[in-house]
């Protein structure tokens, strides 16, 4: 036990310690197979628990041997339930003399956004609407009528084929945007109901594994634009980001492609490639490998009622083709979106900080507006998101005054842009990044 914990006759679950431990002690268990965190000044032992979890080991490993209290509050509904859970993994607590944060994190800081938090619960701000998330499944599958009654009436000349894939390209981002409701847990008041119906919007919607999705995107949020933690920046050697990378591979002579033209050989691999290329084999392989045969399920259903509704009107290669293209379409749609707000942002190895100033370092909002909001799914409020995953993505306008009025205080930077700059600034950050690499490469 580290600081003098004096040890009692107290046992927790399986551990076979319980006493008082320092920061110093607790950031002593970082690694695989040994790894504590700390939750509300309670210190827990997860080292085996964590090929349990059921948001993944990964999310919870990358809190080890640190404060995960506000990750904790932020991705449990329950939290009641959570503890009871969290029983046999205690083995003790800070001791008194320790502060509450870690690594020199601003206490008054942590205290005001906790404070947030439970005004914005208090005010209503993570009660959902049905009838907002009724109509967006709507129209939904309104489209896809629309679709299959077009072909029926007017056949499949090319107009009414391009028609029809925008139509469909349309269906499949916005059903996007709603399993991610789901899998943030921010529809119903029960976990339970959230998993069943993600798993058939993002399954039998637009055949692609909740499983998959909760893997990536839960690490994605724990700990947003951080190398070897959020595998939204492993972008597989095609691409350097940040301000760091790019130095890191220039010195080590490391060139797999020539960097300082990524922004222009990005409109070629980046967006048209992601979803139909590379999410495609991720997917089966992630459901296959992993045995999610529920999930395999509900992907073939959609693979069989696509087929069955296409092949009506289309051979079975032109039916193919058209699936391709609009998964094309599609992931433009995605990529813009979802890198608009992070791309441009902090993009480095993990600095631990708070979860508001670690938040806003690696995202940031576009400008409002009805279209805005449907477009991206409510993403243009992506600070407010990521704050709180949680919210109903109808509350984020709510919540937002209050999010920028707490960066004031702090001197935390709340960023705010126009679509067409957060476009714009995908690809500067890019060349700003490839520029980086070049010099690094030649020069050092």
């Amino acid at each position: 036990m580290g600081g003098g914990g004096q040890q009692t006759d107290r046992i927790a679950g399986t551990n076979g310690r319980f006493g008082t431990y320092t920061w110093e002690e607790v950031q002593k268990h970082t690694k695989s197979g040994d790894q504590w965190i700390v939750v509300e000044r309670k210190v827990y032992n997860v080292s085996q628990w964590v090929k349990r979890h059921p948001g993944g080991l990964r999310i919870i490993g990358h809190y080890a041997g640190e404060d995960a209290s506000e990750a904790f509050t932020a991705f449990h509904p329950d939290l009641q339930l959570v503890r009871k859970y969290m029983k046999p993994l205690l083995i003790g607590e800070l001791e008194a003399s320790e502060p509450s944060q870690d690594r020199q994190k601003n206490g008054a800081l942590v205290e005001d956004f906790r404070a947030l938090r439970e005004r914005m619960e208090a005010e209503g701000c993570f009660k959902t609407q049905p009838l907002f998330f009724i109509l967006h499944l709507g129209h939904i599958l309104l489209l896809e009528a629309i679709a299959l009654m077009l072909l029926w009436h007017f056949g499949t000349g090319w107009i009414n084929t391009a028609i029809v894939a925008v139509l469909l390209a349309t269906a499949q981002s916005q059903a996007g945007w709603l399993q991610h409701d789901f899998g943030h847990l921010s529809v119903f008041k029960t976990s339970r109901w959230n998993h069943l119906v993600h798993k058939f919007v993002i399954g039998h919607l637009k055949g692609a594994s909740a499983g998959w999705w909760n893997h990536r995107h839960f690490q994605h949020h724990a700990k947003p634009n951080v190398f070897t933690k959020d595998p939204d920046v492993n972008m597989l050697n095609a691409f350097v980001v940040g301000k760091v990378q790019p130095v890191e591979y220039g010195v080590k002579k490391i060139k797999h492609l020539p960097y300082n033209h990524q922004h222009k050989y990005f409109f070629f691999i980046g967006p048209p490639l992601l979803i139909p290329v590379y999410f495609q084999f991720q997917i089966f392989h992630n459901m296959v490998s992993h045995g999610l045969w529920v999930d395999l399920v509900w992907c073939i259903s959609y693979y069989v009622r696509y087929f069955l509704c296409y092949t009506q009107f289309y051979s079975v290669f032109w039916a193919v083709v058209l699936f391709n293209f609009v998964r094309f379409m599609e992931s433009h749609w995605f990529v813009w979106v979802t890198q608009m707000s992070h791309i441009p942002m902090n993009i480095d190895y993990d600095e631990h900080q708070d979860w508001l100033s670690m938040q806003l370092v690696a995202t940031c909002n576009i400008e409002q507006s009805s279209f805005n909001d449907w477009f991206s799914g409510h993403l243009n409020f992506q600070i407010e998101h990521h704050l709180f995953p949680m919210m109903p993505r109808h509350n984020y306008w709510r919540a937002a005054p209050h999010v920028r009025a707490l960066c004031d205080k702090y001197g935390v930077k709340y960023q705010e842009k126009s679509l067409y700059e957060a476009f714009a600034d995908i690809v500067r950050s890019l060349e700003k990044s490839g520029e980086l690499w070049l010099d690094a490469y030649l020069n050092k």
